[in-house]
């Protein structure tokens, strides 16, 4: 199994796949933020949907940004990890 990070710079190096990341580089990094959190805790996607009171799917269209978290869902998440959700705007 390859890791999530020999995946991604797999995947980005195919220019067009390059090109849409670059365009949605603010969400894929909190994704990825998401998804690092969860792997450093040994958590599961079907771990953190428990944690959460949701289900695995949910977690997978969340890593995979096929949904668009609320504010709110993404502060349970911090919660879940013991962090702190702060939004800016630079």
């Amino acid at each position: 199994m390859q890791k999530y990070n020999s995946i991604k710079k797999s995947l980005l190096k195919d220019k067009e796949v390059k090109r849409e990341y670059d365009d949605l580089k603010e969400v894929f990094s909190l994704i990825d933020k998401i998804i690092d959190m969860r792997i450093k805790h040994n958590m599961s996607q079907a771990e953190l949907a428990k944690k959460l009171g949701t289900k695995q799917p949910g977690i997978a269209r969340l890593e995979s940004a096929a949904i668009n978290p609320t504010v709110s869902y993404l502060a349970k998440i911090a919660k879940v990890f013991n962090k702190k959700l702060s939004i800016e705007f630079k």
